[in-house]
């Protein structure tokens, strides 16, 4: 199997720190150039970007929940790159609204902004990059979604209702593309160590979330990553609509 990404580019969204930024910097090792996409923390970015070893890498920014930014970040990308091979949509946000405790208006911001970011961003841009690769003889593309897509997220229900329709949508569009040599598949990570989780990893639930997996941890944003250049290398065409698990045996479905 071919580990070498030398002359292709990649695309990775949310690239600024934890999954994207590992991931990012694994395609790197692996000769790939990277776009680095961020959208407000330009200091992470450019940390991502400093830590790369050599080569065509550079920083993109926009924010995924506006269309007529993600027009504009996949033009630019192509334009200055040259091309895309892979796209690994990463970027998410996870914002907790108990039903209980949230006010209505609360509720309904916390469901917006969390499907604009979560299924629009990556369905904008595997739309226009899709076409893209269809055009030039395939390509790859990747989605970050979730374990809680599958048991449910009960203080953060837009959250996994969010990464249950980033699962469809990627299966759908796995099976569309395949003729077009496009490729299409899934992640779906238990916790991971991120800046994202940090909080919670921190406070009382931590112990208890660690323990749902039998290794008594969470996944490291490496993990996930080496996952990710997996299913982007070569001879993995098959897989395409596949949704792989990492959650360490904290979540088994079948």
């Amino acid at each position: 199997m071919n580990i070498d990404f030398r002359g292709k580019t990649v695309l990775v969204t949310g690239a600024s720190r934890g999954i994207g930024r590992a991931t990012a910097l694994k395609f790197a090792e692996c000769g790939a150039d990277v776009i680095v996409h961020y959208k407000d923390f330009s200091g992470g970015a450019l940390k991502t970007l400093d830590m790369m070893p050599k080569g065509k890498h550079f920083l993109m920014k926009a924010d995924l929940t506006d269309p007529e930014q993600v027009e504009t970040l996949v033009n630019k990308s192509i334009k200055k790159s040259g091309r895309i091979d892979v796209l690994v949509n990463n970027a998410g946000i996870y914002k907790e609204c108990n039903l209980h405790e949230c006010s209505y208006p609360e509720w309904q911001k916390n469901l917006d902004d969390t499907f604009k970011t979560n299924v629009y961003g990556p369905a904008h841009l595997s739309f226009l990059i899709g076409k893209y690769m269809a055009g030039k003889g395939g390509g790859k593309i990747i989605n970050v979604s979730s374990r809680g897509a599958f048991r449910g997220e009960p203080l953060a229900p837009a959250y996994g209702a969010s990464k249950a329709a980033l699962n469809q949508f990627s299966q759908s569009l796995a099976y569309l593309m395949a003729p077009d040599h496009v490729f299409v598949y899934v992640v779906a990570p238990g916790f991971v160590e991120t800046d994202m989780s940090k909080n919670v990893l921190k406070s009382e639930r931590g112990a208890e979330i660690k323990k749902q997996s039998p290794m008594n941890r969470v996944a490291k944003p490496e993990e996930v990553a080496n996952t990710i250049i997996l299913l982007a290398s070569d001879h993995t065409e098959f897989l395409t609509g596949g949704i792989v698990d990492i959650n360490g045996a904290s979540y088994l479905r079948s």
